[in-house]
């Protein structure tokens, strides 16, 4: 059992209800930054226009908007194993980044998410510091969850800048709505 259940704590937290959490509450603000940037990227995955998710690549670039957004999928899967695998987390399966459908992906963002949120989760109760592993050869990130939070958040705010860059490129401007909401953390926090 992970999560909220595991640590006998709700699924709605103060800061989703918008109370100004205390120092006491640290744990559970992680875990819900998370879970809200997660609900952004699936937002963002969900509203893409047919016509923007299977379009190949553009002239120059080796990524398409399927891959990158695959991307996001694979690389927290690799986390998870590397970080997470060892101290049992359950490590997601791949998607095929050329071939994977939307709604597919979506699951997969959500059983990745999870795992993420779990792996945020394997740090706080190790006192704000994921343990170290011997596959973490890479060592360029600090394992204290607010590093780890940052870095994976960084990372997919970028990703998500590239989507929306390539969707104008390709002359399919996504909806000021679209590109609005993935700003609308609030809203998309309380979606959850």
């Amino acid at each position: 059992m992970s999560g909220p259940a595991r640590r006998g704590r709700s699924a709605v937290s103060p800061a989703s209800r918008g109370a100004v959490p205390s120092a006491l509450d640290l744990d559970r603000v992680i875990r819900d930054a998370w879970i809200t940037n997660n609900r952004v990227t699936v937002y963002l995955i969900e509203r893409l226009p047919p016509e923007v998710w299977n379009a190949p690549a553009l002239a120059g670039r080796q990524r398409s908007v399927r891959t990158i957004a695959a991307h996001l999928h694979n690389s927290r899967r690799s986390w998870i194993k590397t970080l997470g695998l060892p101290h049992g987390l359950k490590v997601p399966s791949p998607v095929d980044r050329g071939r994977v459908g939307r709604a597919q992906l979506i699951r997969a963002l959500e059983v990745s998410g999870r795992g993420i949120a779990d792996l945020l989760d394997l740090g706080l109760e190790h006192g704000g510091r994921i343990p170290p592993t011997p596959t973490y050869v890479w060592r360029n990130l600090p394992l204290d969850v607010g590093h780890v939070l940052t870095y994976f958040v960084a990372h997919e705010g970028h990703h998500r800048g590239q989507i929306v860059m390539l969707a104008r490129q390709m002359g399919h401007r996504l909806s000021p709505e679209v590109v609005g909401g993935i700003w609308l953390w609030t809203k998309r926090s309380a979606e959850r």
